[in-house]
């Protein structure tokens, strides 16, 4: 868990009770959760306090370990206002194994019922049918050296220990739409490719990275009557059945080219494409990627440009450069996930005990979009943690969410954009 903490909480420090009180209502149903061999009824931890215990740890940046969650929780004020009390570490540690994570999807299933959208873009309104859904992963570390955590070694001889955090992320609404967590080892069943498969549905957008480029998979997303933008190598082969005049539109977008292509020519009959496909070539400055361990390269960068195929074939060049484009919004929710809402940090190195953090962290995300309407930039969260913190009263909050410059997250000039999305 968490390194614990010798600092002694104020409690004048623990703030936005308010905003979670107003939760509790739909976390009831879980109280009886894990309680079927409790026949005396002895049970002092129970469900649904966990979850709540779990979700003030998250909105609160001054409760950095569970030590001082088990404190904060002794707080009087605390403890009548959202019903939890001091619990046993050991308790904490070992109820999780009786927790059902998935009764929380209910609980994200209301709240979801709640949200509007706050990244309605109009330009993807008029041309994109489909909901525009984000596929990426982020690795969790993890201090249990447990077989299911286990990663594959990396080249300079050291090891890690981890969990995959697979995500479908909802752009309109800036929250995942669905998590999987897997071993990172990115085989198997947690090879990314498979996890998506088994979560495919209709009427979707999915945006990939190179990860994901591949001929089946593209078969199966557009016979389930979904769409892909997917980024694909540069030295791809095809061979190209309509060469398409470039609009303004699309050259200020920097496309230098638009294709409906042939692809799969060396491949084996039944991985070769099974519909048509387009290819968006667009105009990026050449780099090489970085991001690797201690200052190793991660991968490959770019020769000056970024290709993408999608079966969108009716849809503009320049469209589909922008949809690629918010790719890059995943990345900053993993920021927002990690760093922001104390995620970095897992309370729990069980997997159900991951699972329900990863759960309670969608909820928070939930609440702030209900409580703002706006995605959560950097100051924004910051000001948010000042309320948590007792340190900023909730006019206050208010007041910054609704200055007129305050837009959300600010996306880079395309220059920039390009580069970035290089990476």
């Amino acid at each position: 868990m968490a390194s614990g903490s010798s600092r002694t909480l104020d409690p004048r420090q623990i703030g936005g009770i308010k905003r979670l009180r107003r939760l509790l209502p739909l976390l009831v149903p879980l109280h009886e959760v894990g309680c079927q061999r409790d026949v005396a009824g002895n049970r002092e931890l129970h469900f649904d306090e966990y979850v709540t215990l779990v979700l003030l740890y998250l909105l609160n940046p001054l409760i950095d370990s569970v030590r001082t969650l088990q404190q904060a929780a002794a707080v009087e004020k605390v403890s009548q206002q959202l019903g939890v009390k001091r619990f046993s570490i050991g308790s904490f540690s070992e109820s999780v194994r009786l927790f059902d994570p998935e009764k929380l999807k209910a609980v994200v299933i209301q709240l979801a019922e709640e949200l509007k959208p706050i990244n309605a873009d109009p330009r993807l309104a008029t041309h994109l049918n489909h909901a525009l859904t984000i596929v990426d992963g982020t690795v969790l570390n993890a201090i249990s050296t447990v077989a299911a955590a286990m990663w594959l070694p990396f080249q300079d001889g050291t090891s890690k220990h981890a969990w995959k955090l697979h995500t479908q992320f909802d752009f309109d609404h800036f929250i995942p739409s669905t998590v999987e967590l897997t071993d990172a080892r990115n085989t198997g069943k947690s090879e990314e490719k498979s996890v998506l498969r088994r979560k495919l549905a209709r009427d979707r957008c999915y945006v990939m990275d190179r990860w994901y480029a591949q001929f089946t998979l593209f078969n199966e997303i557009n016979a389930i009557g979904s769409s892909y933008v997917c980024r694909m190598k540069e030295n791809s082969v095809f061979e190209v059945r309509q060469e398409r005049l470039l609009s303004e539109e699309a050259l200020k977008a920097g496309v230098i080219r638009d294709a409906v292509v042939t692809m799969g020519l060396n491949s084996k009959p039944q991985d070769k494409p099974d519909h048509p496909m387009c290819l968006i070539v667009i105009e990026a400055e050449p780099h090489e990627k970085r991001g690797g361990r201690r200052g190793k390269t991660a991968g490959p960068g770019n020769k000056g440009t970024i290709v993408i195929a999608t079966n969108l074939l009716d849809v503009p060049a320049e469209i589909i450069a922008l949809i690629y484009s918010h790719r890059w919004a995943i990345e900053i929710f993993f920021r927002f996930f990690k760093q922001l809402l104390g995620c970095r940090h897992l309370i729990s190195h069980k997997a159900e005990g991951i699972e329900i953090q990863i759960y309670c962290a969608i909820i928070a995300c939930m609440m702030i979009n209900l409580w703002t309407g706006k995605r959560p930039n950097k100051l924004t969260v910051t000001m948010l943690a000042w309320y948590f913190m007792g340190v900023a009263t909730e006019a206050e909050v208010m007041a910054h969410i609704n200055r007129p410059d305050n837009t959300g997250i600010k996306f880079r000039a395309k220059d920039e954009l390009w580069k970035k999305l290089g990476v």
